[in-house]
């Protein structure tokens, strides 16, 4: 029988992520190569520094451990300053001692975007799958770039992004014109098989999309619905995602 998710609700949205960095801390110190899930977005950019912090601090090794992001935008290089892999070198990678060798974006500049998307789920799966993934969610319920409309066994592939998507996204760039309209994103199904998933959501804006991913039954219309058949997921809101108005 499938366990509910842990809803842990948090002060504010400072608490809200360093619950987060704790948990991923706590990962690596019970196994220090852990391969670790990562996200991309404002919402973690916190937890990220908490983590730069705990390695500063020696409190946090990353030395063994591996990761792998959720997505990337199809046409947009590795050092595209609005890539996520430049995300995540400028919050966390430059910052700490993962080897370069073990962090893995999705490449938007790749030649062939679904052959890559496929390798890209094999190469996760040959490292024994994901011990602890990093969540965010959209507004319209969105996990990594699994619009409206994914399907819960769905592997890493090409998907066009929604226009919600594209309108929200459009604040990183100059114009929303400027926004790719393909993204390369782990699959739900991909999602599904880590050990672990760590949602964390925080903000007035996202009470609404969280209370109905774990309060409605499980739906195409909801992605982020598909968490509730998991067995172990973590949510983290502070006292503003946590309350529906």
């Amino acid at each position: 029988m499938t366990q509910p998710p842990n809803i842990v609700v948090c002060e504010d949205a400072q608490a809200a992520s360093r619950k987060v960095a704790e948990i991923i801390i706590a990962t690596i110190a019970e196994k220090p190569a852990s391969v670790l899930g990562l996200a991309t977005g404002s919402t973690p950019i916190r937890t990220y520094e908490l983590l730069v912090d705990a390695f500063r601090d020696e409190r946090v090794d990353f030395s063994q451990a591996t990761s792998f992001n959720l997505d990337e935008y199809v046409g947009l290089a590795p050092k595209h300053p609005q890539s996520f892999r430049c995300f995540m070198d400028d919050h966390l990678f430059k910052h700490v001692n993962f080897s370069p060798m073990r962090t893995y974006v999705p490449d938007g500049s790749a030649a062939d975007p679904a052959a890559h998307a496929k390798l890209y789920d094999d190469e996760i799966r040959m490292v024994g799958g994901v011990d602890c993934q990093l969540l965010g969610i959209g507004h319209n319920g969105h996990i990594g770039f699994n619009e409206p409309g994914s399907l819960p066994d769905s592997r890493t592939s090409v998907v066009d992004l929604a226009e919600l998507t594209i309108r929200k996204n459009a604040r990183f760039f100059d114009s929303a014109d400027q926004v790719p309209r393909r993204a390369i994103t782990m699959g739900i199904g991909t999602i599904l098989e880590s050990r672990h998933i760590v949602l964390l959501a925080t903000g007035k804006s996202k009470a609404k999309v969280v209370a109905q991913a774990f309060e409605q039954s499980p739906s195409v219309d909801l992605p982020a619905s598909w968490l509730q058949t998991h067995d172990h997921v973590t949510v983290v809101l502070d006292n503003d995602a946590a309350t529906v108005e």
